[in-house]
């Protein structure tokens, strides 16, 4: 059972935490907990889990218990027998040089038999997909991929009770709906979920869920609003011709033919895994590759120039608070757009922060303010822009690619987040293999069942739904 009652914490940075929460989870029951980005949702989930107060400084007041056992009163290892929790961001969690040695780790520390710790990775591998890649750093694999190692590791020691920070965030729409599905079972197994999710439609069709919103800032913001000292107009044509990418062993693209054109939204539809992220990387020159990625200009060939906004955010940021951040080594820097900037992302109140101590959604959003003060001269590139995001924010950065693409900028994004895919001009679908499978229009690629089957991506029933109302309208 997990129990919190009037449960608050203040971080000693700036004074931003958790107000008081109070929930009741029973065994057998399930408990998401929704509310806007930067609301404390993070913070719930370290208190329950114990890892506040234990490993985070800051004033908790209230109580929280865990199976029996007063968080404050236990140490953190006997809180780790009892419940298992996965962090947003699952590569913070990633300790082992193997796939299956994370597995193993974890079920070495309860002391388990030599045969029941072999049978135990066994399922976790199979469970969740990992078998073929058993073998694999999980520094290698892709953010998809990591969610669902962590999800193995932390599920294979069967704890009685577990927490889980946004765990479908970077799972493709097949992974996630298995997902919810395993974690149906658990919870009918008698034990106690607490589920902290913004893609909570996939929970639309359980039974019974029991629901906490926490509240938080939910202001808009009008992109158009200095629209016009975002971009300069630009016309071109993006080429990629025989793109090829070796990773170790692993073929992650093989010549890969594309041409695409500025003034769009462009959105890339993928299983985990089929290189994704490797395509956004190589267009940033941040990955090595064959083949040729150059720009097409009234004027001639350019070299390509895209600010990119990585899927984990930690691996951007590095200043000491985000206006360090997002200004560094920039000369002469327009100040009153940066102004405008950190108040349209949501940041102004955070401007003398460490950008690390901000909640996953909020980093995001810095190191998209990252890539917008450098002025990019032919677009972004956007890895799983959504991940973190609440209803408004992601609202926001609709507004926002859809004012970089008519400023004549070239934005592409891969995304999980069908809701965020379908707002694109053009969406490409890759296959298993990383080859194209389909690519038109948006309206087009969403309607062609077959290509989607090849994908091995399902549209899940809470999508078709969503679509069927909007026709009927």
């Amino acid at each position: 059972m997990l129990r919190a009652k009037q449960v608050s914490f203040q971080y000693p940075q700036e004074g931003h935490g958790l107000p008081p929460v109070s929930l009741d989870v029973a065994p057998g029951r399930l408990t998401l907990v929704t509310g806007p980005s930067g609301c404390g949702k993070s913070t719930l989930a370290r208190c329950l889990m114990g890892l506040i107060p234990h490993l985070y400084n800051g004033e908790i007041l209230g109580e929280v218990w865990l199976n029996g056992f007063r968080t404050t009163d236990v140490p953190m290892w006997q809180l780790a027998e009892k419940a298992g929790m996965v962090f947003q961001n699952p590569a913070a969690q990633m300790l082992a040089p193997t796939v299956e040695d994370e597995i193993i780790f974890g079920l070495e520390n309860l002391g388990l038999a030599r045969d029941e710790i072999k049978s135990r990775l066994e399922t976790a591998l199979q469970d969740f997909n990992l078998t073929h890649m058993r073998h694999r750093n999980p520094q290698t694999l892709s953010g998809g991929e990591q969610q669902r190692l962590a999800l193995a590791a932390i599920l294979a020691r069967q704890p009685q009770a577990l927490i889980l920070d946004e765990p479908l965030s970077m799972l493709d729409t097949t992974a996630a709906t298995d997902l919810i599905a395993y974690l149906e079972r658990f919870v009918a197994g008698g034990k106690s979920l607490v589920m902290f999710e913004h893609r909570h439609e996939y929970l639309d069709d359980l039974p019974e869920v029991d629901h906490i919103a926490l509240g938080g800032n939910k202001e808009e913001t009008d992109f158009q609003q200095h629209a016009t000292n975002l971009l300069i107009q630009k016309n071109f044509n993006l080429i990629i011709e025989g793109l090829h990418v070796q990773l170790g062993k692993k073929e992650v693209i093989h010549k890969l033919n594309l041409s695409l054109t500025s003034g769009q939204v462009v959105a890339i539809v993928g299983r985990n895994g089929v290189g994704k992220t490797t395509l956004l990387r190589s267009l940033a020159g941040l990955q090595k590759h064959n083949g040729d990625i150059k720009v097409i200009t009234p004027d001639g060939e350019q070299r390509p120039n895209f600010g990119m906004v990585f899927q984990n955010p930690d691996l951007q940021l590095f200043n000491a608070s985000v206006r360090d951040e997002l200004l560094y080594r920039i000369p002469n820097p327009d100040i009153p757009y940066f102004n405008w900037l950190i108040s349209a992302l949501g940041l102004d109140r955070y401007e003398n922060t460490p950008p690390l101590l901000l909640s996953e959604g909020e980093k995001k959003r810095v190191t998209l303010g990252l890539a917008l003060m450098r002025r990019p001269a032919h677009g972004l590139l956007l890895d799983e822009p959504s991940l973190g995001q609440d209803i408004i924010h992601k609202t926001i950065l609709i507004r926002l690619l859809r004012t970089l693409a008519d400023a004549g900028q070239l934005v592409m994004m891969t995304t999980h987040d069908l809701n965020l895919a379908s707002h694109a001009d053009r969406l490409i679908l890759l296959g298993p293999e990383g080859e194209i499978i389909a690519d038109s229009l948006t309206e087009v690629v969403l309607q062609d069942s077959s290509a989607w089957q090849k994908t091995g991506i399902i549209l899940p029933n809470w999508f078709l739904r969503q679509r069927e109302a909007e026709s009927a309208k």
